[in-house]
């Protein structure tokens, strides 16, 4: 199902033993070496259009720029960066692997690392104000009617504890924006005020509507303006883990945070996530990585929220990608029951992995059942977007299964979860020793 975003454009006949004459073999071999050299300029040009900027901090995608270079009240779409500003030079240097160190480097090396994972162990996804996706509520009803309400606001947003806060974007003063969660058939309106400089469109994505409610501006409606607000009316059609973005602007308002999770469960109660899988508990994890770096429902490790569950506890995580690249979300210790892509079922398709490509634009279900103990990692295994010689940054958190012993642990020394589960799993770690 996924090997043709996975392809790596070998063809089976690649592999086979030429037959061609020696002197036609050497002279394709000097042709090639020519076209790799002729080449190497195109290839270089297309390195540089791919890396992320050296004069923008670590982790930093594009779009960078500050929401003074946005385009404003005229609500157009050109470039955002400042009219005769200089490109800065491009580099493939990430930020995750410095010049390697000499010395005492290992051991700096995990002193850094043991510092992170420690604010993480301290329960910094605690500390940090501005949670989004947080759930909406109850929405005002007008007849049958279900109206949601929506600001589109300039945010200040923190990514963790020690960053400086980004200038983003959200809905509701939130990034991820408020989780919206209907039934099947319900009659929906959702009204969004645009309190930017700049216009704006709203899609939700996923969803069968009339064109005129697809949120494309210049195409289905006009853009919303600074200062107006638009009216998206439909009825809830298509089951299950959707999302709702930006469409105007995208690349910029969408990678600074205009998105946000719709989920439309079954109007039959026995066709819903708990009683047809016996899950516990509805998870939404949504994936960005532009500004501010590779995050999980708008945070980066060590401030990303663990998953807790009870030993036993079957849970569903709903993946969904509002980023620019893939992210392959692997699992420690026990498997994913992947259960329904972009909101359809899989029924006797469905398969079990441990690690899942999730594209950008794509939404997956995941059944886990917690059966076993301790505090497992969580994470993008692009090894680039979750760990570097610093320790773990960006795309990474734990599903953390308690027993009772690590439950009671918790409540009698006041550690956190993670640190009770890994203690009681037995973990041998300084950091993990509970008395």
């Amino acid at each position: 199902m996924l090997t043709a975003s996975r392809s790596n454009g070998v063809s089976d006949s690649t592999l086979e033993p030429s037959s061609e004459p020696p002197a036609v073999d050497a002279g394709r071999r000097r042709f090639l070496r020519g076209a790799v050299v002729a080449g190497g300029g195109l290839a270089a040009a297309a390195l540089a259009a791919c890396a992320p900027s050296s004069s923008v901090a670590p982790w930093a995608y594009a779009p960078v720029a500050s929401p003074a270079a946005t385009p404003a009240a005229t609500g157009g779409s050109g470039p955002t960066s400042a009219p005769g500003t200089a490109a800065p030079n491009p580099t493939t240097d990430h930020g995750a692997s410095p010049a390697p160190t000499t010395g005492t480097g290992g051991d700096s090396q995990d002193a850094a690392a043991l510092a992170v994972v420690k604010r993480f162990l301290d329960g910094e996804y605690g500390k940090v104000d501005g949670a989004g996706n947080q759930p909406y509520g109850d929405p005002r009803l007008d007849g049958g009617t279900k109206v949601f309400e929506l600001s589109v606001d300039k945010i200040s947003h923190r990514i963790d504890a020690n960053k400086d806060p980004v200038a983003a974007l959200g809905f509701n003063g939130m990034w991820p924006g408020p989780r919206i969660d209907i039934i099947e058939g319900d009659r929906f309106r959702a009204i969004f005020k645009n309190n930017l400089d700049e216009s704006t469109g709203i899609h939700f994505h996923g969803q069968q509507l009339p064109n005129n409610m697809d949120g494309v501006p210049l195409i289905t409606q006009d853009p919303i303006k600074p200062g107006d607000s638009f009216t998206y009316e439909f009825t809830a059609k298509t089951v299950g883990s959707h999302m709702y973005h930006s469409h105007h602007n995208a690349t910029d308002q969408v990678g600074r945070g205009l998105l946000g999770a719709f989920i439309v469960h079954p109007k039959d109660p026995a066709q819903r996530v708990d009683r047809k899988y016996g899950v516990s508990q509805d998870i939404v994890w949504i994936s960005n990585d532009s500004l501010g770096g590779f995050t999980i429902n708008g945070r980066g490790f060590p401030a990303t929220a663990p998953i807790v569950a009870k030993l036993g506890e079957k849970i569903l995580v709903r993946f969904l990608n509002e980023g620019v690249m893939m992210h392959p979300w692997h699992l420690h210790g026990m498997p994913m029951h992947v259960v329904a892509r972009d909101g359809y079922e899989l029924g006797g398709a469905s398969f079990r992995c441990d690690t899942l490509g999730v594209n950008p634009g794509e939404r997956w279900d995941v059944v886990i059942d917690c059966t076993e103990k301790g505090a497992w990692a969580f994470h993008c295994h692009i090894l680039p977007h979750a760990e570097g010689r610093q320790g773990m940054f960006g795309m990474v958190t734990a599903l953390v299964v308690q027993d009772a012993t690590a439950a009671a642990t918790s409540a009698r020394t006041g550690v956190s979860s993670v640190v009770s589960a890994a203690a009681s799993a037995g973990s041998t770690s300084t950091l993990c020793r509970v008395l």
